[in-house]
């Protein structure tokens, strides 16, 4: 089939006319007649019944046309897919995180990047234990780490630092006010992140390179900061937790910023992924996207 022949054969037919047919495609009416002859003589057969004031289409006019017509349609179709979807991003990407990040951050951004990206799918393996990229078929994940993490191939990705605050219920703020130094913690129960035994202590840094470290009897571990938050607001005890996680807890008044001159700690948050080449496009993007959003989501959410 010559869809060129047949694209003008079924202009003509669709605006009544070879006329009409130069006027919308903006081309004159013997380049049109010129075509549609030519199409008559390659097929062999009269497709247009024509005079100075009628047309109309032969029976073997009717059938070109409506088969012409439909072919012609899916070439559009066709070509208006390739077009869409030229720049579309399809398939899966593994995205493994901390609980707290997943619950705290990606539900803030994540919902941005799949609203832009119907097609992509996300699946997020969300645990406070390391898993391995290669081995758990993992694209991408965002570790905190105070400490360099060890070369193994992949790369790394720098999104920020986040500070790490002590919080605690009014009614226990009161209990101690005025807090004016690490040691006036003392003897106050602690709530902290981990399920595992040990770690009864926070390692405070202050002004001018102060470090104090002040012990705790912990009252809960968790590795849910959603619960170690409850259990603060309700004033069982001080917690340590990111900043970004107890904003809006602060803005409501459940939870007071306890020794605002002193934090516990100031981890990085990185990126890792595969090296670059040969990475899907779509893990790619969501890298790209996760680079630019989680700094702000995480660590520019205000000053507590």
């Amino acid at each position: 089939m010559d869809l060129n022949k047949a694209y003008y054969l079924v202009h003509v037919v669709d605006t009544n006319g070879f006329s009409a047919a130069a006027r919308t495609l903006g081309i004159p009416k013997s380049r049109i007649s010129r075509q549609v002859k030519a199409l008559e003589e390659t097929l062999g057969t009269r497709l247009l019944n024509r005079d100075s004031r009628h047309m109309s289409l032969t029976e073997a006019g009717d059938a070109y046309y409506r088969h012409a017509k439909m072919a012609l349609e899916c070439m559009a179709a066709a070509e208006t897919a390739v077009r869409k979807d030229k720049d579309a991003l399809e398939g899966t990407v593994t995205l493994s995180c901390s609980a707290g990040v997943s619950q705290f951050a990606l539900g803030q951004v994540l919902p941005r990047f799949l609203a832009k990206n119907p097609r992509v799918i996300v699946q997020i393996q969300a645990s406070n234990d390391f898993s391995d990229l290669i081995s758990d078929g993992i694209d991408l994940a965002i570790r905190g780490h105070f400490r360099l993490l060890p070369d193994s191939g992949l790369i790394h990705r720098r999104l920020t630092k986040v500070p790490w605050y002590l919080f605690a219920s009014p009614n226990i703020a009161q209990q101690i006010d005025p807090l004016s130094a690490p040691t006036d913690l003392d003897g106050l129960p602690g709530l902290t992140l981990g399920w595992r035994p040990g770690g009864n202590s926070w390692s405070l840094q202050g002004p001018d390179g102060a470090i104090a470290s002040v012990p705790f009897a912990a009252r809960m571990r968790s590795d849910d900061m959603v619960i170690l938050k409850q259990a603060a607001a309700a004033g069982l005890g001080v917690v340590a937790l990111p900043a970004y996680t107890c904003i809006e807890d602060v803005a409501a008044g459940r939870l007071i910023r306890l020794l605002p001159k002193w934090n516990a700690g100031l981890p990085e948050v990185s990126l890792l992924m595969h090296g670059q080449r040969g990475n899907p496009p779509q893990v790619d993007a969501l890298a790209a996207f996760l680079r630019r959003e989680m700094p702000n989501t995480m660590n520019g959410m205000g000053g507590l």
